[in-house]
């Protein structure tokens, strides 16, 4: 009689155990659609890198120059108030006049320059009535002219910088769906604006469209967004920076939100800012209402120059 009984209770234990233990059965539907959903989030990232490493990607930047009123001498002499790349243009190639809000391009008569792909001697290469700041070529150098705040500089490009040569690839956390999650667009009832400060110390006004309010494991976080084109720019702050991240934050994009206010914020596609890739970048710093109290193990880890 005691084995039958402990037989028993063995058997309901065995089943407990079981019902414990097992795990929910995946169709092979869901497993197509993850699949087809980590496969999605890798072409992305293949395409981001590729568009770093291009020519006219973060990668090639090799230099920012801040411009003087008056006369800005450059070239790959040492003698130049900007030093370029040497053996990549002439010792002296030529100066930069910035006269209030116009730059003007002065080029020596030993070296041939294109601006927007025609040689000239001088131009103007930046005014505040311009839609867009002119490209500078010579060789395998390119660089226009930027404004920050009220500082005038020149962004210097190499199509065989050191950073794209040795680019290959960017660590990332691994995908999962558990990371592309639903928020609401909470709207400010009026006009809102943020205070966003950059790696330079400068501190601008920037509108935004709201909060996206959204839940990890039930608890409640909030991120001011930015509008940028036909998309959200979220600049966040989380637990894994400066162990696992860039120390800075990371950058998110996500799609504007549809007529219920929904908005998806997918964290596998979370990504270091340009200075994580180049000192050469002026980088937007996030506000501080934007960092997050808990880890985002999703998308990009910190950058290592040469990673297989």
């Amino acid at each position: 009689m005691i084995n039958k009984i402990t037989t028993v209770f063995l058997s309901a234990t065995a089943l407990v155990f079981t019902a414990c233990t097992s795990t929910p059965e995946v169709s092979e539907a869901d497993r197509a659609a993850n699949a087809a959903y980590v496969a999605s989030i890798n072409e992305w990232h293949k395409e981001r890198e590729a568009s770093l490493k291009s020519e006219e990607g973060w990668l090639a930047l090799a230099g920012l120059f801040w411009l003087n009123e008056g006369k800005n001498t450059f070239g790959s002499a040492e003698i130049n108030d900007f030093v370029f790349p040497e053996g990549k243009i002439a010792a002296e190639a030529g100066a930069f006049i910035l006269s209030g809000d116009e730059v003007r391009l002065e080029v020596k008569d030993t070296t041939a320059i294109l601006v927007n792909e025609e040689l000239v001697k001088q131009a103007v290469v930046f005014g505040l009535e311009m839609q867009q700041a002119p490209v500078m070529k010579y060789g395998p150098l390119s660089w226009f002219v930027i404004k920050r705040g009220d500082k005038y500089g020149v962004r210097l490009r190499d199509s065989k910088s050191e950073a794209r040569q040795h680019f290959k690839g960017i660590e990332r956390y691994n995908v999962t769906a558990n990371w592309k999650l639903e928020a609401k667009l909470e709207p400010s009832p009026f006009p809102k604006q943020i205070a966003i400060t950059n790696v330079l110390g400068q501190t601008s006004q920037e509108a935004s469209p709201g909060t996206l309010v959204f839940k990890v494991d039930g608890q409640e976080h909030r991120l001011d967004a930015l509008a940028e084109g036909n998309k959200l720019f979220i600049i966040f702050a989380d637990k894994t920076n400066r162990t696992e991240t860039y120390g800075a934050g990371r950058y998110l994009y996500a799609d504007k939100p549809g007529a219920d206010g929904t908005v998806i914020l997918d964290f596998n596609r979370a990504t270091n800012p340009p200075c994580a890739f180049v000192p050469y970048a002026t980088c937007p710093l996030p506000p501080k209402q934007n960092f997050l109290t808990i880890p985002v193990p999703a998308g990009e880890k910190a950058y290592k120059a040469g990673h297989e």
